[in-house]
Order: structure tokens, then sequence, then C-alpha cells
């Protein structure tokens, strides 16, 4: 069960987003992706894994909330507005979306990671103004214009079929900001979130990054802020989508990859062949792509990040124990023995309980 921005409590049960969307009013992929909790918090803490190895904290990035609230919301006006979905064909319309907001006290003060919140204009069913919609940051600390002057988030469409009455339903804010023009305004709040961040210390750090449709938001910031730095650290973003045209800002993390040696951008597409693989899911990359992702994952210093839909962390999790071992394993999960000894019989029900990501795994997933 979730909270979400209007104060409704959801079961997640049998069904896709866009069921859950409509019966919270509609809230985006990224919105509800932003709206989950995470894992990790900042400080400089430890946790003891299995067998008593101590699992460090990362310190994380300090980052501001609430400089606007939605009773008392900003201006921002739209700049560009256009799809980054891999191709035409893709199965859903996504856009990528940058506001400026100039003069106001967001400049500089939003980290990838946090949400924005953007209220629609109008009313709702009951004619109550609507309410506010939070959406991923897709843009780096420093904006799209290196100024923090202009942010940006990654919108997905909410266009369905009313599962009773048979009619077409349309979200209303995803709708709402992928029509908009550049020169319109939208009214803001937030930002929003502070834990699922990067750390303050990029250096100090390894990264695996695994997302799925816009799960990719945050990390594009995270990465852009990354590569920006001069980090030289290594880098793995595992991106996953039903088709290759689905597959977002698909060009912009390929030239990434070929102009920076330490970022690996690796795709898992489940419904088309990858090549020799056949078929994959994200987690199947953790096999196909051990050479990788293995030494990775066993650097003790290495952080993991997980965005997208909610069930994709199980498979990661399982898969990471099938081959992490030891303090390999310890510093991502806390697993029961029973559980370890039938990996394969995990279900979503045991996660936090039986298997307990650690504070150095940080994991936003929406149903």
């Amino acid at each position: 069960m979730v909270k979400v921005p209007n104060g409704q409590m959801v079961k997640w049960g049998k069904g896709s987003c866009k069921q859950a969307a409509q019966s919270i009013g509609e809230m985006s992929e990224s919105a509800l992706c932003s709206g989950m909790s995470s894992t990790s918090e900042t400080g400089p803490r430890g946790h003891a894994g299995e067998g008593g190895t101590l699992v460090a904290e990362p310190v994380l990035r300090t980052a501001e909330m609430h400089i606007y609230r939605p009773t008392e919301p900003t201006l921002g006006t739209i700049v560009r507005n256009e799809l980054c979905t891999a191709g035409r064909k893709a199965a859903g319309f996504v856009r990528h979306i940058e506001i400026d907001v100039s003069g106001t006290d967001l400049v500089g003060r939003c980290l990838p990671g946090q949400s924005i919140g953007v209220i629609p204009e109008g009313v709702d069913a009951n004619g109550k103004p609507h309410k506010v919609r939070l959406y991923s940051l897709a843009s780096p600390s420093r904006g799209e214009d290196g100024e923090g002057k202009v942010i940006s988030t990654t919108v997905k469409r909410a266009i369905d079929e009313h599962w009773e009455t048979h009619g077409l339903f349309l979200g209303v804010c995803s709708n709402y900001l992928c029509d908009r023009k550049v020169g319109e305004k939208v009214k803001l709040s937030g930002p929003n979130g502070k834990r699922f961040v990067l750390p303050a210390r990029f250096d100090e750090h390894q990264y695996v990054f695994v997302a799925t449709g816009t799960g990719i938001a945050p990390f594009r910031g995270m990465i852009k802020d990354l590569l920006g730095s001069g980090c030289k650290s290594t880098i793995a973003l595992v991106m996953g989508s039903p088709y290759s045209t689905d597959l977002l800002y698909h060009d912009e993390m390929t030239k990434l990859s070929k102009e920076h040696g330490n970022f690996k951008y690796i795709t898992a597409i489940s419904r088309e062949s990858n090549g020799a693989h056949g078929k994959l899911y994200v987690q199947d990359r953790f096999r196909t792509d051990a050479e990788v992702l293995m030494p990775l994952l066993s650097d003790a210093r290495t952080l993991v990040y997980i965005c997208g839909l909610a069930g994709m962390e199980l498979g990661i999790f399982q898969e990471m124990a099938r081959r992490l071992k030891g303090e390999a394993l310890e510093q991502y999960l806390k697993v029961d023995p029973a559980a370890m000894a039938d990996i394969g019989a995990w279900q979503r029900s045991m996660l936090h309980k039986e298997v307990k990501p650690t504070r150095r795994v940080f994991l936003e997933v929406y149903a």
C-alpha cells in the first residue's frame, strides 16, 4: 500500500499502473516512482550483514525539500517538449519536458533523484482544483542549461480504456504536461525527496543503475552529474524495455558511453531478440554481462540504484544472490538461511523480511 500525493491509500493488486492511476485520479509512471521510499538514508552509519560484516553506508548529498508547497506554488515556463523514445513506433508516448525556473527559488536547488510537483489547470470531477502530481527530475543538478535554471522531467501519457464504462481514459496531469507548448506556464511545487540521491563524494563509490521505463529519469540526471564532474569511477546503466523502440534517451546514453570509457550502457529488451542472448529482462544482464557487472558488484565501494516497474527488484536480487557470495552479497542483501537455500522460490512478500536490502541499495519502484 502506498500513500499518493492526494492523500489516498492505494493497495497495489493485480493489474497495471493504468488501473491504479484510474483509482487515484492519475499519476505518471515517473510520479509513482518518485513517490516511493528508498532504503537508504543520509549519515555515516553502518549495517551488520550476515556473519557480522560491517556494511558502510554512503554519506548522501544534502537535498533541500518543499521550497514551494502545493498550496503556494511557483510558475515555470516550458522551453522544450519532445519525444524521447528511440522510435516513433514505440508502444507509448513519452516526452522529455524542460521547464525554465529562472527567477524562482528552485534555481540550482534541485537534485536528480528528487521529484518536482506539477499542478494541472482546471478542476476534478467534484469541482475541486486538481491535486499536485509528482514527476522525477531528469536533469542534472546544474540543470539542462548548466546554471540550474532549466529543469526537466520524463512524462508518459496515460491513455487507456476505462475498465467498467469502456470510455476513453486520459490521465489528467500527464496529458496536460505533454500538451504544453513552448512558452506556456505551469504551476510547480517541491522539490520532494532526499534519500534517492547520489553520495556526497562521487569518487568514493562505483555505481550500478538498473531502470525500466520512465525509471531512467533520475539516472539520466545522476549519470550527467557523475560524468560532468570528471568522476573516474565505473558507472553501469542497465536499461530495460519491451521493444527497442521503447528505449528512452537511447541515443544520448549511447553517445555518453562512447565518450566516457568508465560508463557502460547495457540494454535488455524483453520482447525482441538481444542477438545471441534472445529475449532478456534486466536481471538477465547480470548473467550475460557478468564480466562487466560482477566485478563491479564485488567491489566494496559499489552502490546499487533500482528504479522502475514493481517486481523488477525481485529478479535482480535473485540474480545477485545466485552470483555473489559471502561479503560481496552481504553488502547489498541480508538473506535468511532458509531463503538462501531456495532462491528460486523468493516472492516480493519476502522483501524487507527474509530478504532485506542494505542501505547500499537504493530502491524506488511503481506498480
